[in-house]
């Protein structure tokens, strides 16, 4: 007993020699979860996890996504005045947040026809709150956020199984239908009323530590809607608008506007020897 007694202790404190050094980073996940469900209540009371939750109560939640967000900012490093500048910028782009979002949840009914309402979608489909995630993410990035963002949208990913990296820039109207398996890397270009179903991945061709700070996602334009499965890797892969790329294909390269892409099938026909 006295020998597992001193190999627990020393166990203890070679851990101890590491988790000082990381003492910043205690409590980020958990807060990161937090505030995203906080933003999604004030926007979208769906989300709500208080049954008491009316617009009455709204300047508490905000008090508290402050609250949060300062709790990362604070990690930063920042200065009072720029950290008092996020705040306030983050709380501005609240409109137009749920704009797009409005926009995204009726472009997923549109596109659904077993979408029986728009409550629906905002309650269970999971390629809402993926890009719902990841709009909330993107925004704080492009507001200097550290670290929230990358938690925001691995949140999701956990949750649905659909992996957008927040740096990503993706249009209006966007409808993921199913969703699970998606990957959006983080220089990939989406436009507008973009489809995307389960499996989809748009991805990088080369994957060179090197290569950190050029485009090596590929650029989906406008009207394209593609199907379940399909991979698309690369920043040369451009996929003009109002094309159509089906199933299971693999692109590396350009597609012109109103272009077809599909998978060639191959169907093998076996003749019943014992009926000869």
């Amino acid at each position: 007993m006295d020998r597992l007694e001193d190999i627990s202790n020393k166990v203890e404190q070679d851990i101890k020699k590491d988790r000082l050094a990381h003492v910043k980073i205690i409590g980020l996940r958990d807060k990161s979860e937090e505030f995203l469900i906080t933003v999604l209540s004030i926007l979208f009371p769906h989300y709500a996890k208080n049954n008491t939750f009316d617009d009455s109560t709204i300047h508490v939640e905000v008090e508290r996504l402050l609250e949060l967000l300062r709790f990362f900012l604070d990690r930063q490093d920042l200065g009072v005045t720029e950290s008092r500048k996020i705040e306030i910028d983050f709380l501005n782009n609240f409109k137009n947040i749920k704009r797009v979002l409005d926009e995204d949840s009726q472009a997923i009914k549109n596109a659904d026809p077993a979408a029986q309402s728009l409550d629906e979608i905002l309650l269970t489909y999971p390629g809402f709150l993926a890009i719902a995630s990841y709009r909330i993410a993107h925004n704080l990035d492009n507001l200097g956020v550290n670290l929230l963002p990358r938690l925001i949208t691995e949140f999701a990913h956990r949750e649905t199984g659909i992996d957008i990296h927040p740096k990503a820039s993706i249009g209006t109207a966007i409808a993921i239908d199913h969703g699970t398996g998606i990957v959006i890397g983080e220089t990939a270009v989406i436009g507008d009323r973009v489809r995307l179903y389960q499996g989809v991945t748009i991805g990088a061709l080369v994957v060179h530590k090197e290569l950190a700070t050029q485009k090596r996602h590929p650029t989906i334009e406008d009207d394209v809607v593609i199907y379940a499965n399909a991979t698309i890797l690369g920043s040369e892969a451009i996929i003009g608008c109002r094309s159509v790329i089906g199933g299971n294909v693999w692109l590396t390269h350009a597609v012109p506007p109103d272009s077809i892409v599909t998978h060639e099938s191959t169907v093998q026909h076996f003749v019943n020897q014992d009926k000869n």
